[in-house]
């Protein structure tokens, strides 16, 4: 599958991921998606805190704050709900590398 297909397949995986939390009770705001090159480097280059080769400098990954009744969640294990549904979908939940609110698709080898 070419980068572009999976860049076109993410947004309706993740539609299926915002309405599969909601509907257990978790709300939602966005973290990182789109990591500009010329803040973070182009894919292969590090600069800032990010990889060089971030998925999310290639529009595969995005970074989701997970809330239940109003407190913020950030324990990796918190995710693991979502993370398996994500996997379930064909995605890569971060929860495997100790960033558990990073849900990617993975390319070249990378999630």
């Amino acid at each position: 599958m070419t980068l572009g297909e999976k860049q076109r397949m993410l947004l309706p995986m993740l539609a299926q991921l915002i309405q599969f939390a909601y509907a257990r009770g978790y709300e939602l705001t966005l973290g990182d998606a789109y990591r500009d090159p010329r803040v973070h480097g182009i894919h292969g280059e590090t600069r800032g805190y990010s990889a060089p080769y971030s998925n999310h400098k290639i529009r595969l990954a995005i970074d989701l704050n997970l809330f239940r009744d109003g407190v913020y969640l950030t324990r990796t294990e918190d995710y693991r709900e979502l993370g398996e549904f994500w996997e379930g979908l064909g995605g890569s939940w971060g929860g495997r590398f100790k960033d558990g609110n990073h849900f990617s698709l993975e390319h070249e080898g990378r999630r």
